[in-house]
């Protein structure tokens, strides 16, 4: 079981599945979301996770018509994103994560608008746009 939350420690969940891609990505939207350079992101079966306290301090923002990212409305921490289109998959943000994982990055994107002062990963693929 994967155990997160947020800044403020209000916001807790759980997973109860494994995480089998890590994603880093260097869009514009995940850079100013997040406050820096990428951001760290699992896809996630959306049934196996679960906001077991501070469910009242979400916040939903749409970045865009479709997708939703979701937050402390206390501390600002970031939880997820979650896009319409794939209603059984939540992109949880790893920082989020306060549980040891051993997975480790498996490919970065949108490396064309990535920071000028981060020297990017070479030891897994990079991808200019979207992978998909």
């Amino acid at each position: 079981m994967i155990k997160g939350g947020c800044l403020c420690g209000e916001i807790q969940y759980v997973y109860r599945g494994t995480i089998n891609e890590l994603v880093v990505c260097h869009c514009n939207q995940c850079k100013r979301a997040q406050g820096t350079a990428f951001a760290a992101n699992a896809p996630v079966d959306a049934g196996l996770f679960k906001i077991t306290s501070g469910e009242s301090l979400l916040q939903v923002y749409y970045s865009s018509p479709k997708k939703q990212r979701v937050f402390c409305s206390r501390c600002g921490s970031p939880i997820y994103s979650a896009h319409a289109d794939k209603p059984a998959i939540l992109r949880l943000r790893v920082g989020t994560i306060t549980s040891d994982i051993d997975h480790t990055p498996d490919y970065q994107q949108y490396c064309e608008s990535k920071a000028a002062w981060l020297e990017l990963n070479l030891n897994i693929p990079a991808y200019r746009r979207a992978k998909f």
